[in-house]
């Protein structure tokens, strides 16, 4: 238990090596004047530096006792008296040279953003301070823990998807973003600035000798453009077509087939009466759900609205697209699909069915191997939902680089762990007196000049005292 209250001071701080000089309660936050603690260094000519003076600088910091704070730091100034080279010390455990925040605040701020997903605009109200102020902190401290090489290392199973990022100019242009997914754990990899075949492939060009060589599985999402990239950057790792998004072709196909036929026999669009409308939704649930007097349902408003079954066969071939996934035999589904694009690729299939057994034939071997892998896009879809979900807090972007750094800082896992701060290690002498003409920004509170200029430290106690702060 300390009661020195110059002690006190610098423990309430917490800063290594610096002196408390003042405390000044000011009318929007708490201002707090403290000096590094430096040795005279050497010059890089090997002479011994002199002093030559002093630099003020303002500081965002965490708040104190619920009340935000600015801490001014006195950098001391040093200039070579052989070779008239002159510098200021730096300090990286208080502050980085490139954000006007401290370093336990910008790396809170980082958390709080970052790891958190909360708006920069809240944050920065609990700071006391502008929107660039933090997002600057945030950009300066994420970057190095998304761009960290051991963030991850082998990753043996791949996923590209595509969401929408911004849309910009008078007529809203589209600009899509690409996330790269480690779909074993679920882990972003990285976002890429659209989502071109040219775009993706230099990502996988950037990685490390043998990268890409270890890459077992490759999944995608039905996608010509990264069927090319899997095709040019990973020919040895297998290409698996996500499921989902297979059995969506075949529901697809159904729909369509729905409203072609309502069209063809109504002339017009599905309403509230009509037999096919009424069974849009059966038709879509899955056979297995469906109860005996719902399945009595859907045949009789087939045969009341589909009398050239066209309906009846797409929603069979909807339900036989199902029955891939039923098993996990490779040979059996090879054999299930080869019939599949057999059979719906018959002239007499309507032309919907027609087309999904094109499809599926295109994509056959991508279909077969989910039976050897068992992965799916299952995972980059949830990572996109958590990449909206910073889209949805910040109100959009319209920076990319921002975008990117805080999707990988809220999905790609970084090592958040950092060093526990470090206990002050502070001289025990009187601070020293600061004129008020000294001062930097603001106007000071009158009833706390006697807090801000104290010269002794049983002088702070009682100017504390004094001004109703104890």
């Amino acid at each position: 238990m300390e009661s020195d209250p110059t002690r006190m001071c610098a423990l309430l701080v917490g800063l290594p090596d610096v002196t408390v000089l003042g405390v000044g309660d000011w009318p929007h936050w708490l201002r707090i004047e403290v000096a590094c603690v430096t040795a005279g260094p050497s010059c890089t000519c090997g002479v011994v530096a002199h002093r030559h003076g002093v630099r003020r600088v303002v500081l965002v910091d965490l708040p104190c006792f619920g009340r935000p704070t600015r801490l001014v730091v006195h950098k001391q100034r040093w200039r070579c008296p052989t070779c008239r080279r002159s510098w200021t010390e730096q300090d990286s455990r208080i502050s980085s040279t490139r954000c006007a925040m401290t370093t336990r605040a910008a790396r809170w701020a980082t958390v709080q953003v970052g790891r958190h997903g909360r708006a920069v605009s809240e944050v920065a109200a609990d700071l006391g301070c502008d929107w660039h102020t933090v997002m600057d902190a945030v950009v300066v401290f994420g970057e190095p823990l998304i761009d960290d090489p051991a963030r991850y290392s082998v990753v043996n199973a791949v996923g590209l998807d595509e969401t929408l990022y911004v849309r910009e100019g008078r007529y809203r242009r589209q600009r899509w973003s690409t996330q790269v997914v480690d779909v074993e754990c679920g882990q972003l990899l990285d976002v890429l600035d659209g989502k071109e075949v040219n775009t993706c492939c230099a990502w996988f060009a950037a990685r490390p000798d043998g990268w890409c060589e270890q890459v077992a599985w490759a999944t995608l999402d039905l996608s010509n453009a990264y069927r090319s990239v899997f095709d040019t950057m990973l020919p040895l790792a297998v290409q698996v077509a996500d499921p989902f998004h297979v059995v969506r072709l075949a529901t697809a196909a159904l729909d369509e087939c729905r409203r072609r036929v309502q069209n063809e026999l109504f002339g017009h669009r599905g309403r509230k009466d009509d037999p096919l409308y009424r069974a849009r939704r059966l038709l879509v649930m899955a056979a297995e759900r469906l109860s005996d007097e719902g399945m009595e349902r859907l045949r009789g408003l087939l045969a009341a609205g589909d009398p050239a079954r066209e309906v009846w066969f797409a929603w069979n071939a909807k339900e036989i697209v199902r029955q891939i996934y039923d098993h996990t035999d490779p040979e059996l589904a090879a054999a299930w699909v080869a019939e599949i694009v057999r059979d719906f690729t018959d002239e007499s299939m309507p032309f919907e069915v027609r087309r999904l057994g094109r499809t599926i034939g295109k994509w056959a071997a991508q279909i077969v191997a989910w039976h050897q892998s068992h992965v799916s896009n299952g995972p980059t879809e949830a990572i996109n939902n958590l990449v909206k979900r910073v889209k949805r807090t910040a109100f959009g972007f319209r920076r990319f680089e921002h975008y990117r750094i805080r999707a990988l800082l809220y999905a790609g896992r970084p090592n958040w762990v950092t060093p526990r701060p470090t206990h002050p290690t502070l001289k025990s002498e009187a601070p020293v007196s600061l004129p008020i003409n000294q001062q930097l920004m603001g106007h000071a509170d009158p009833r706390t000049t006697s807090i801000y200029t104290a010269v002794h430290a049983h002088d702070l106690t009682a100017a504390l005292h004094d001004a109703g702060l104890t």
